[in-house]
């Protein structure tokens, strides 16, 4: 098999697979910005159950529960690389 067999072979398998987390995503949490929540945020947050808290940035345990909930597979996706950083730059 040549490269570019390969390479359409890998291509195609990830496109499929993309199509599917895309279309069963549509009723995941959101991102949220804060890392470290305090107070009366900390205590909302803790008393929502893990698959319906927001996704966060570095927390690995609870975004990887809820990744295998909604899509079936504990890998982040390009799109979480995208939404942990947005979250992170833009939401205050």
């Amino acid at each position: 098999m040549n490269k570019f067999n390969a390479l359409m072979i890998v291509s195609a398998v990830g496109l499929v697979i993309s199509t599917g987390v895309e279309l069963s995503a549509s009723n995941e949490p959101k991102w949220q910005g804060n890392v470290i929540a305090r107070g009366a945020e900390r205590a909302k947050i803790e008393s929502t159950p893990i698959l319906e808290r927001p996704y966060r940035p570095l927390h690995f345990y609870g975004n990887t529960v809820r990744r295998r909930h909604y899509r079936g597979t504990a890998l982040p996706s390009a799109k979480d690389l995208t939404g942990a950083s947005s979250a992170l730059l833009f939401e205050r």
